[in-house]
């Protein structure tokens, strides 16, 4: 079916992977094959910024001169930060969908099977395919019960039963953020391991080969290189995943928020402003 493209919520011109040239996720997922694709472009765009700095700074040697715990740590986290900044522009879209009403003007409309039409062509006149709009999706489910069964009385429950399948599937799409904010760390700490063994393998050496205390003061040097590897690597790492779980927590909060906002809109525009026909009502006789 052909949708209008010049509508105020056009999700084929407006969603963040679709202006990408990416086929969108649904509602706020994100696509992370693709975003692991954007990660390791930002990696490589990270460390390519590097080198013209060359030695000059601590944290550029900081990044480069740690082993490769740090180039998977700042991948893994660069491919955390696509993700969440995808989640965000989705939702921002998503949000928009809460200013517009389904209904039409007139004050004194009622919803019932037979004004079902009128919504759903006042939806089309809104977007250019409700279906990829959380909100209107969620509405158009429990529309069409109503204009199949005609039954009024299930509408609320079909509702109340979309929103908790939206709630449940908003908790799955942030599972590879959450795996990435426990691997990181565990990154850090494999680093430290390497970097510990490499500066007791360094001192035991220099302990069996050096003679002199000028020899030693050298070997040391060696020493500390493997101990700033155990550390540093420890130190990115959780100061990574720090960063992610905070933009993570809010990002989540104002997910839910959404959630609880559509609730409302259905309640407000749907559930108030339905009529109950003569068959039912007969039941509560």
């Amino acid at each position: 079916m052909d949708y209008e493209v010049n509508v105020p919520l056009s999700w084929s011109r407006s969603d963040i992977e679709q202006r990408l040239g990416v086929r969108g996720a649904r509602f706020t997922r994100v696509r992370h094959s693709v975003a692991l694709l954007a990660g390791i472009l930002l990696t490589i765009l990270f460390y390519a910024a590097m080198i013209p700095l060359g030695d000059r700074y601590y944290w550029v040697i900081m990044f480069t001169e740690r082993g490769p715990t740090q180039h998977v740590t700042v991948l893994f986290t660069s491919w955390a930060i696509v993700v969440l900044w995808v989640k965000w522009q989705k939702l921002v879209f998503q949000r928009k969908a809460l200013n517009y009403s389904i209904l039409p003007e007139d004050p004194d409309f009622m919803l019932s099977s037979t004004t079902v039409e009128q919504v759903s062509q006042r939806m089309l006149q809104l977007v250019d395919d409700p279906k990829h709009f959380l909100l209107y999706h969620r509405i158009l489910i429990a529309l069409s019960n109503l204009q199949n069964l005609g039954r009024v009385g299930d509408v609320e429950e079909i509702l109340r039963s979309q929103a908790s399948q939206d709630e449940s599937s908003m908790e799955t799409s942030y599972s590879i953020l959450q795996g990435l904010i426990w691997a990181i760390p565990v990154l850090g700490f494999i680093g430290t391991v390497l970097g510990l063994s490499e500066a007791i393998g360094q001192f035991g050496t220099l302990l069996q080969s050096a003679g002199e205390i000028s020899e030693v003061k050298d070997g040391l040097q060696l020493v500390t290189s493997g101990l700033s590897t155990a550390f540093e690597t420890t130190l990115v790492a959780l100061v990574a995943a720090l960063g992610i779980q905070l933009w993570l927590v809010s990002l989540k909060k104002a997910e839910e928020e959404f959630l609880d906002e559509c609730s409302e809109y259905c309640i407000r525009n749907v559930v108030g402003r339905l009529r109950v026909n003569l068959a039912e009502q007969s039941l509560f006789i």
